[in-house]
């Protein structure tokens, strides 16, 4: 969707209503925080590929892909570091020379062992701005959501920690609705960035960068592709002409309303398991999360 700008707690208010986006910027903040508080060795997508293997079990990357909710394209590449570091053992499938089987080696177990508690720090340091009542109503909302949607071989230490319960809630939303939007010819960081101009008016893109929580490479990236489908185009500003201001189109309006249905639909499938009320409370926990400044003391 775009490289999430380390640091930013700046969350527009018709972007805080989109639970992909909040979920998305959640996501973007475990990793910023991983970033920071866990050794340069720990991969969060590693970590999940290796508990998704238990000792002595042997399993298809593919398998293995859909357990822990990450394309084929990342398991491969995260597989061949795996083997590569000595952690996976991978030979071709006797069954199927076209495929490969994965199991884990006994350096893993003994790697795995320290990185369940980097793991358990990082979840500390999401749950920060959270007291006891709220960290135990966050965990138990995604849990909610993890079982009803997320894989039934999920590793057990994925479903237990807050920060890769966010991560890989988010892809696996993000797959969701990127389909739902395909027919539209958009994806979701360009629902993001409509949402975000419609509220803005037409600005730099410096300003819809910031606006959105993106990088200024990400946010280039995103117009050029919004561009091309004829939904915004940039401007020279009047009396200013080094600057480039992004407009919204005519077709955009129509184009982001068919979006804006086609998530909300979307959205009461994919947060079905969640009482009533339990969408709207996981965002509020999510949006304190995005918003929180660093080092915030519980409350």
């Amino acid at each position: 969707m775009g490289e999430v700008t380390s640091g930013s707690t700046t969350l527009l208010a018709a972007l805080a209503a989109i639970p992909g986006h909040v979920l998305w910027r959640a996501s973007a903040r475990v990793g910023h925080l991983a970033e920071r508080t866990l050794p340069t060795d720990v991969d969060l997508t590693a970590y999940a590929v290796l508990h998704a293997l238990p000792r002595g079990v042997a399993a298809s990357q593919q398998t293995v892909a859909d357990a822990v909710v990450v394309s084929r394209t990342t398991m491969t590449k995260v597989a061949v570091d795996l083997v590569a570091s000595g952690l996976l053992a991978r030979v071709r499938n006797p069954e199927d020379r076209r495929s490969y089987l994965l199991s884990r080696t006994p350096a893993a177990d003994l790697l795995l062992a320290r990185w369940d508690d980097d793991l358990a720090a990082l979840d500390e340091a999401v749950l920060a701005p959270f007291d006891a009542d709220r960290r135990v109503r966050l965990a138990h909302l995604l849990a909610l959501l993890a079982d009803d949607v997320l894989p039934e071989a999920l590793p057990g230490a994925v479903r237990g920690s807050v920060s890769l319960l966010l991560v890989r809630l988010h892809a696996w939303l993000y797959r969701e609705f990127q389909d739902l939007l395909a027919p539209l010819g958009i994806e979701p960081r360009h629902v993001g960035a409509l949402t975000a101009l419609t509220a803005l008016g037409p600005v730099s893109q410096a300003e819809l960068a910031r606006g959105i929580g993106v990088s200024a490479a990400s946010v280039v990236a995103i117009v050029d592709e919004l561009e091309e489908r004829g939904l915004v185009e940039r401007r020279r500003v009047v009396g200013d002409r080094r600057t480039q201001e992004v407009h919204l189109t005519e077709p955009a309006p129509a184009v982001l309303a068919a979006a804006r249905t086609r998530g909300r639909r979307g959205a009461r499938t994919a947060f079905a398991a969640l009482p009533d009320g339990g969408l709207e409370e996981l965002l509020d926990l999510l949006r304190r999360f995005v918003t929180a400044e660093e080092d915030v003391s519980p409350g």
